[in-house]
C-alpha cells in the first residue's frame, strides 16, 4: 500500500505536467506564429488541456477491421507504460525504490520502445503505418547508439551509473561543449520531434504508425510521446547541468524542444540517417579519445 502511494504522488504530477506542457507548447508555437493560441477555457486558456483530454477519452475506440486487435490495442498500452516506467528512476522523497544503476535502467528501458511503435504498424495491417513503424523503429536505432556514447562521457567523470551522483552546479556541458549538439539532435530524433518527425511525415506517410489510431489509443500514444520528452529533458538537465535547481533546468530543456519545432523544418530522411552513422558515431568515438587519456592519466 506505501509503495502503490509513493508510486502515485511521482506519477500523478507527471501527468499533470505532460498535460500543462501540451498548453506551453500550443502558447509558445502560437505567439511563434503570430497568434495567441488557446485563450479561451478557462482564464488563459488553462482548462484547454482538461477538455482535451474529456474530448479524446470520450471518443468510441475505432479499429480497422482487418487488424490484428490484440496487437493494435496493447501497442498504445505499452508505449504509455514504458514512458512512465521511465520516471520510477526519478529520485524524491515519495519514490518508493532507489536504483543505484538508473542510467544503466534508462538505457535498457529506452531499448525497448521501437517494439512498440513496430507493433502498431505491423497491427494495423496498412502500408502506410507499416512504412511509418518501420522508419520510425530504424531511426530510434540509429540514434541509440550514438546516444549511449554520448551518456559514457558524464559517467565517466563521475565513476558510475547513479543518476544522483551528479554534482548540483557541475556542468558538464560546459567542459564537453561537443557533445552538446550531437545529444540534443539525438534527443530530438529520439523523440521523433521536429525537424526529425519523419514517422510522422503528413505529406508522404500519412502520419506514420499511428494512422490508424484515434480516441483512447492515440490518446495513449500522445501522452507517451510527451511524457518522453519531459524525462529526457530532467536527462540532458541532469547529464550535463548538474542537479542543482533540476526542475528549472529541466523546463528550459522542455522549451528549447518547441523552440525548435517552432523554427526548424523536417529535413531530409536519407541526410538525418547519414548524419547519425557518417558524421556523429565517428566523431563521438573519436572525441572520447581524450576522456579516456585524460582518465588514464589522472589514474580513473
Amino acid at each position: 500500500m506505501v509503495s502503490v502511494t509513493y508510486t502515485l504522488f511521482t506519477l500523478v504530477p507527471i501527468l499533470l505536467s505532460m498535460a500543462f506542457f501540451t498548453l506551453l507548447e500550443r502558447k509558445i508555437l502560437g505567439y511563434a506564429q503570430n497568434r495567441k493560441g488557446p485563450n479561451k477555457v478557462g482564464v488563459g486558456g488553462w482548462l484547454q488541456p482538461i477538455l482535451d483530454a474529456v474530448k479524446l477519452l470520450s471518443k468510441d475506440l475505432v479499429s480497422p477491421s482487418r487488424s490484428s486487435k490484440v496487437g493494435f490495442f496493447f501497442a498504445p498500452v505499452a508505449m504509455i507504460l514504458l514512458s512512465l516506467i521511465f520516471w520510477l528512476n526519478y529520485w524524491s522523497a515519495f519514490s518508493f525504490s532507489y536504483l543505484s544503476k538508473g542510467v544503466l535502467y534508462f538505457m535498457c528501458v529506452s531499448s525497448l520502445s521501437v517494439y512498440p511503435v513496430f507493433m502498431s504498424g505491423w497491427a494495423s495491417n496498412s502500408k502506410y503505418a507499416l512504412l511509418g513503424a518501420i522508419r520510425s523503429v530504424a531511426q530510434t536505432i540509429s540514434y541509440e547508439i550514438s546516444m549511449v556514447l554520448i551518456i559514457l562521457v558524464p559517467l565517466c567523470l563521475v565513476g558510475g551509473f547513479d543518476m544522483n551522483l551528479m554534482p548540483g552546479f557541475f556542468w558538464v556541458g560546459v567542459l564537453f561543449p561537443y557533445m552538446v549538439l550531437p545529444w540534443a539532435v539525438t534527443v530530438l530524433a529520439e523523440t521523433n520531434r521536429a525537424p526529425f518527425d519523419f514517422a510522422e511525415g503528413e505529406s508522404e506517410l500519412v502520419s506514420g504508425y499511428n494512422v490508424e489510431y484515434g480516441g483512447v489509443p492515440f490518446t495513449l500514444i500522445f501522452m507517451g510521446e510527451y511524457i518522453s520528452i519531459l524525462f529526457l529533458s530532467l536527462m540532458t538537465a541532469v547529464l550535463f547541468m548538474g542537479t542543482g535547481m533540476v526542475w528549472v533546468k529541466t523546463l528550459g530543456v522542455a522549451v528549447v524542444f518547441v523552440l525548435v519545432r517552432s523554427a526548424l523544418p523536417r529535413l531530409r530522411y536519407d541526410l538525418i540517417m547519414g548524419l547519425t552513422w557518417k558524421c556523429y558515431l565517428p566523431v563521438v568515438l573519436s572525441l572520447m579519445v581524450p576522456l579516456i587519456v585524460l582518465m588514464k592519466c589522472f589514474g580513473g
